[in-house]
This record gives structure tokens, C-alpha cells and sequence, in this order.
């Protein structure tokens, strides 16, 4: 008898078949003389859609809605059911008795498995769960001598069941009801629209914003810089004051009142979760929610040198303790080499600071694996993150920073100065970023009188806040709080405990869908709500624009986890809600009004057209959601201009097509096609070109290659 292994991922099922003795591959399994591994390809199953309830849904109508099936349906996903054939058949082999979920370790995994195996018949078979975070060898072997029954996970399942149910009763229905009520493509649900307020709350912060001048006097003796005390403030409204200050103390003596010396330590902080990780990225290399999560896959599936990326856990648990040498060892040729050396010349130290089974949940934080990356077949941006990660790894491991805080305070005539300096006595984990410390003597006494000190007038003015960029947002989904005001304390307290909106795994995709739906677009780094995201905003129901549901929802999912309420209550909660939300937009008297209709008439539908702005370039839709009809106005290309070496962009199709550049270059589709028929004689195929270039913008790599140089600025026909 054999043992059948079910994975989310190909990648994945090559690497525990490796693992598992198992050689025979087919397109759609391995087998072994012990073991059969075959995947899931994501979902292979999901929910049905309306139409698949009753025909009556095909039809987008407003009179129909809402639509609260009886009992939720799942069906096959058409596009992969040849991979969910496969499956099914291997799973019901009368030679395979047992069933091993290998599937992602957390609750949309266990999803992924659970649908399969419900469409399939399971009698007299045992099923085990494989629980995993990481894909290395030793982690695979050590999961396998540590099965557990699946019965075990029921909970989750529950939990992940309710989570996916919920939401499609409250997006399908509202996305529906806003579509036909306002003849628009509007979207709405639990997580995006609450997101999409912030953007609004933060951008009206801005706009509400006046800026006021302040004023200071600053004085300097021997080089350090001292701030005048006002009270407690450094600065005063009225520049007439500071003026006729400066003048009443200008060539008067300076008396040090007070020198406090005080010991501090700072430890390096708790280790990378998911959005932790994606707001770093995005501060140091501007990489967006979404890339770095897509960085993440593939180091952690094809390089396996990260573990799991999809947690939102900061701490590891004590037994991945024992492994940490093996990590570091296979980190020493990474940027951080030199520091990695010196830890392992030490015994490790350990403490709750990053070591903590309690705050771990479904996976721990992400550190490296113990396999040492092969570098050359990592791109620039695989090791810039890479090397993120062992960077945070490494500097939990690393001394504390110490250094001595020194607080001194001067008087002229009276009025107080004082100034604050730190006198680094060791560097600690800022050895990854420093090379030496302020190693200054303590300048000065108490007592000690300086005649010959320079004041300065000092202006500025108070600054309104940031807008939110994508590592911000991020920080603002996981922890609400920070923008909304929620009166409900308890609300609050649970949308700080248990992650808020989103999760780590759903976050970029809700930010990139944003985008899609084009209510809210990136003006120099920050984010702005379009006129379409304002006018969705007002047309929204009200309890859909704030976090409160979604703390609601998942005080009750962590609830179903344990096994301490039912999913069943819990879907009658949203069924009952979700008519409300519908009541509430059926009865609304609001309009909208598209701000970018145009006078082009669509080809198909003969309704007029929408100006669209999209990430790559500009659009035309039809007004007319049901329609559906695209048409490119503006794109931009992969082809390079040859002045100024910038994405040329695209205008028109065919032989009229006309390429332009922000410098002002612009040739026609005839130049084009020269210029690339004069790289391509004697090179490579078209395909080959096209194959090169995707192979390029995957790895970026980071040094000059005259041949990349050269197809880059090639136009590739569709």
C-alpha cells in the first residue's frame, strides 16, 4: 500500500518527492515504492458562482439580490480541473490508503486540501497532516517523523471554510448592488473599502492641513549644538520675541547648570513577519507589497533559503533554537559575513526577545534555512531581500547597542539650553551598520562658565502629515488604530491582537486590486483616492467602511479555530448582515457620476467610453460594466528610446502605431521595425528575444550585459 502526498505548489511536490525516495514523474504526479506526490496548482476547487446556484444569476439585476444560497456549493476550477482529475484519481486508488496534506501550513492551505478531498471519495483512508516552514530537506524529513492526524486541524478548516464563505456572501452581493444600482464598475468588501478610507482619512488630513511658521534660538559652544527652552517648548509662534531675545543675551557668558549622564541599552527587535518585511522593502528599495511577496515564493520554494514567507509571527519557537548555527553557517557568504563569523565564534545567546512559543502561530518568523544560497542564480532583488532578512537574523544575535545619553543643560541670563548627545560604547548589533562609534570624551562639567558662544535664529514650519505609501499602508492594515479613531475599545484591542484588516498573505493583492479598479493611483510615492474611490466611498454602506467588521469577524474566526463557536452561527451572522447591507443600498438615493467619460463610442456595445489610468499607461473602457470592452490609448513598452534610454511609450496599433518618449523623441511602427530587424539579423528568433527579455525584468541583474542592453530597447509585436 501506498501513502498519497498532496501539495499546494509543483515546486514544493519535486522537492518532498526528492526527499521521500519517490522518481517516477508524470505531468501531473511522482510516484515512488512507498509514496505518490502530487499538487493542487493554488485552488482547485472554490466557491460556485451565482449563476451556478440558478440561472436567474447570470444576468447582473438588482431585483434579485441579495443572493443567500441555502447551502454553500463548491465547484472545480475549469482551467485546472485536468490537474483535480488527476488528483481525485490517484486519491482513490485502492492501493493508496493513506492521504498526507502538504498543502501551506495555515488556514488558506488547509482550505486548498480540504476542497479537494471533500470532492473525493475517502472511504477507509487515513488522512495525516504535514506541517512545515520550510522546504529544505532536513525540515521535510523532520516533518514526516512528526505526522499528525488531520482530524487535529478540523477547526482551521472550519475557520478557513467560514472566512471564504462570509465573503462571498458580502462581495458578490454588495459588488452586485453597487454595480446595477449605480450603472458602475464598483467593488466593495470587509477589507478593500476599509483600506481605501484610509487612504481618504489621511489624504483629507492633508488637504484640511494649514501650515504655521515657529521660531527658535539655537546656541553652540564648542561645537555642540544647544536648543532654547521655552517651558517645555523649543520654539514660539511670534518672531518678534525671539529676535529681541537674541539681542538681550547676545555676547553674554554661558554657565553649564547641569550634566546627566545616563546608561542606555537598544536591542535590535523582534525578527521579520510578512508585512514587516514588505514595509522595509518598500522604505529601502521602494519594491511594492506585491513584488516583495512574489521575492518571498521564490526564495522560499525554488532557492529555499527563507521559510515561509506567508506568517505573521515575529518570534521563532524553542525547538528551531538547536538549528540556528546551521542557519548562520549557511549565511556566511551572504553580505553580512563577516558579522555572521563573529557570532558563531561565541556561544549563541538566546532570550524572549525573538524566542517565544507563546507568540508563535502558524509559522514562525522568517530567518534563512540552513541551505547556503547559490548567489549566481539569484537576481539583484532576490538577494537584496536575502540579505534583509539575514540582516534582521543576525542583529537578534548580536550584543545589545550601548551607549551613554548625556543631557546637558546651559543658562544665559536665566533662559535655558540644553542639548542631547550619546557616546557609543559599543556597537552591538549596529555593527552591521556602523563601522565605529562616537568614541568622544564627555565634553562637559557642571559649573564651567564659556564667554565666547554664537547664537542663531532658527525657523521652520509645521508640516502636515505624510501621505500613505505601501510600506505605510501596510503598517496602517496591520494596526488600524493608528488611523481610525474606534471608540469600541474592545474593537480596537482585538484589531491589534489579532493583525488587523487583511492578512500578511492578502494584503499586496487587496493594494494591487485598488489600483485595478482605479480608485486610488501613486503621485510621487504617495497614495491619493481618485474621483471614482471618493464617489464609491459615499455610495458604500456605511458599516463597510470602517475596520469594525472585520474585528467582529475575527474574534469569531479565532473563536472557530478552537473550537469555541460554531461556523454554522457564524454564517447565519452574515447571512442576516448581508441583507441589511443590500436593504440599505436599494434604498439609497445617491447618484454617481463618472468624471472621465469621453466621447468615444464603445465598438461593441455602442455606449460611450471611460478614460482610465492604469499602472501601464492609459485606457478606454466602456461605461457599461456588463460590456467589458478594453482599448489601449496609451501603453508603455519595453522598447527603449534611443536618446535618452526610457520605456518608450505606445499610441495607436498596427502600421499607424507611434512611439513616443517623455524627451521627445517619437518614430513610427516602421522605425521600429528597422531598428529591431537591424539587431536581429545574425542574433537570435523573435521567441528567443522575447524569452531573454522576460528572463531579464525576473532576475534584474545587477551588472552591465551588452546584450540585455541591446534587446532592451527592442519592440516586441504582439
Amino acid at each position: 500500500m501506498k501513502s498519497l502526498i498532496l501539495a499546494e505548489k509543483p515546486s514544493v511536490a519535486r522537492d518532498i518527492a526528492r526527499v521521500m525516495g519517490a522518481t517516477n514523474a508524470s505531468r501531473q504526479s511522482i510516484e515512488g515504492p512507498k509514496y505518490i506526490v502530487t499538487w493542487a496548482l493554488g485552488h482547485l476547487v472554490t466557491n460556485a458562482q451565482p449563476e451556478q446556484y440558478d440561472n436567474k444569476y447570470k444576468e447582473w439585476d438588482l431585483a434579485v439580490l441579495p443572493i443567500i444560497p441555502n447551502q454553500m456549493k463548491t465547484v472545480v476550477i475549469k482551467q485546472t480541473s485536468s490537474q483535480f482529475n488527476a488528483v481525485k484519481r490517484l486519491i482513490e486508488r485502492d492501493d493508496v490508503n493513506e492521504v498526507i496534506i502538504a498543502t501551506d501550513a495555515g488556514r488558506e492551505g488547509e482550505l486548498v486540501a480540504r476542497l479537494i478531498l471533500e470532492k473525493c471519495k475517502l472511504k477507509n483512508k487515513t488522512i495525516k497532516r504535514l506541517w512545515i516552514s520550510s522546504v529544505t530537506n532536513q525540515a521535510i524529513k523532520q516533518g514526516f517523523n512528526n505526522l499528525r492526524d488531520a482530524k487535529a486541524f478540523e477547526p482551521l478548516y472550519q475557520a478557513a471554510l467560514a472566512r471564504s464563505e462570509a465573503d462571498w456572501l458580502v462581495g458578490i452581493n454588495a459588488t452586485r448592488a453597487l454595480t446595477k444600482k449605480y450603472d458602475a464598475q464598483l467593488s466593495c468588501g470587509r477589507v478593500q473599502t476599509p483600506t481605501l478610507a484610509m487612504i481618504a482619512h489621511r489624504q483629507d488630513q492633508i488637504n484640511r492641513f494649514k501650515s504655521t511658521p515657529f521660531y527658535g534660538l539655537d546656541l553652540t559652544v564648542e561645537g555642540t549644538h544647544f536648543k532654547w527652552y521655552n517651558g517645555q517648548q523649543t520654539s514660539v509662534k511670534d518672531e518678534a520675541t525671539v529676535k529681541q531675545l537674541a539681542q538681550q543675551l547676545k555676547g553674554k557668558p554661558v554657565k553649564i547648570t547641569a550634566v546627566k549622564n545616563s546608561e542606555k541599552k537598544q536591542y535590535a527587535g523582534a525578527l521579520y513577519d510578512l508585512t514587516t518585511l514588505q514595509q522595509d522593502a518598500y522604505k529601502r528599495f521602494k519594491y511594492s507589497a506585491k513584488e516583495t511577496l512574489k521575492i518571498m515564493q521564490s526564495l522560499y520554494e525554488t532557492h529555499k533559503v527563507l521559510t515561509y514567507p506567508r506568517t505573521d509571527s515575529r518570534f521563532i519557537s524553542k525547538d528551531v533554537v538547536p538549528t540556528l548555527k546551521e542557519r548562520l553557517t549557511a549565511a556566511r557568504k551572504s553580505k553580512f559575513g563577516e558579522q555572521v563569523k563573529a557570532v558563531l565564534r561565541e556561544p549563541l545567546k538566546v532570550n524572549q526577545s525573538f524566542v517565544n512559543d507563546a507568540k508563535v502561530s502558524d509559522h514562525h518568523a522568517i530567518i534563512p534555512t540552513e541551505e547556503a544560497p547559490n548567489y549566481l542564480k539569484m537576481g539583484s532583488r532576490e538577494l537584496a531581500i536575502y540579505n534583509l532578512v539575514v540582516e534582521k537574523f543576525v542583529s537578534v544575535l548580536l550584543p545589545a547597542h550601548v551607549y551613554t545619553e548625556q543631557v546637558i543643560e546651559a543658562e544665559i541670563d536665566g533662559n535655558v539650553f540644553k542639548a542631547k548627545q550619546q557616546i557609543v560604547t559599543e556597537l552591538g548589533f549596529k555593527a552591521l551598520y556602523e563601522t565605529k562609534g562616537n568614541a568622544k570624551a564627555l565634553p562637559f562639567k557642571q559649573g564651567e562658565r564659556y564667554s565666547a558662544a554664537k547664537l542663531s535664529l532658527s525657523e521652520g514650519h509645521t508640516t502636515a502629515p505624510a501621505y500613505l505609501n505601501e510600506g505605510t499602508l501596510l503598517k496602517a492594515m496591520e494596526n488600524p488604530t493608528t488611523i481610525f479613531q474606534i471608540e469600541d475599545s474592545q474593537k480596537a484591542k482585538t484589531l491589534k491582537e489579532t493583525g488587523g484588516i487583511g492578512t500578511v498573505a492578502t494584503r499586496a493583492d487587496i493594494i494591487e486590486k485598488l489600483y485595478a479598479m482605479n480608485v486610488v493611483e501613486q503621485v510621487n510615492g504617495g497614495l491619493r483616492v481618485t474621483m471614482k474611490g471618493r464617489q464609491l466611498l459615499d455610495l458604500a454602506p456605511q458599516k463597510l467602511k470602517t475596520p469594525d467588521l472585520t474585528a467582529d469577524w475575527e474574534t469569531k474566526l479565532a473563536q472557530i479555530e478552537k473550537g469555541k463557536y460554531s461556523k454554522g452561527q457564524f454564517i447565519t451572522e452574515m447571512k442576516n448582515y448581508t441583507q441589511q447591507v443590500i436593504s440599505d443600498i436599494k434604498k439609497s438615493e445617491k447618484k454617481y457620476k463618472h468624471d472621465n467619460l469621453t466621447a468615444t463610442k464603445c465598438p461593441t456595445c455602442d455606449k460611450f467610453m471611460l478614460d482610465v489610468k492604469t499602472k501601464q499607461g492609459k485606457m478606454l473602457v466602456c461605461s457599461d460594466p456588463q460590456c467589458g470592452t478594453k482599448k489601449n490609448v496609451v501603453r508603455t513598452t519595453n522598447a527603449r528610446c534611443p536618446e535618452c534610454k526610457k520605456k518608450l511609450q505606445l499610441r495607436g496599433k498596427g502600421s499607424t502605431a507611434v512611439y513616443s518618449c517623455v524627451c521627445g523623441h517619437r518614430e513610427s511602427q516602421e522605425a521600429m521595425d528597422k531598428r529591431f530587424e537591424k539587431h536581429k539579423k545574425g542574433r537570435v528568433s523573435k521567441g528567443d528575444v522575447a524569452k531573454y527579455m522576460k528572463k531579464q525584468r525576473q532576475d534584474d541583474e545587477p551588472f552591465n550585459n551588452p546584450l540585455a542592453e541591446a534587446l532592451a530597447k527592442l519592440k516586441l509585436n504582439d
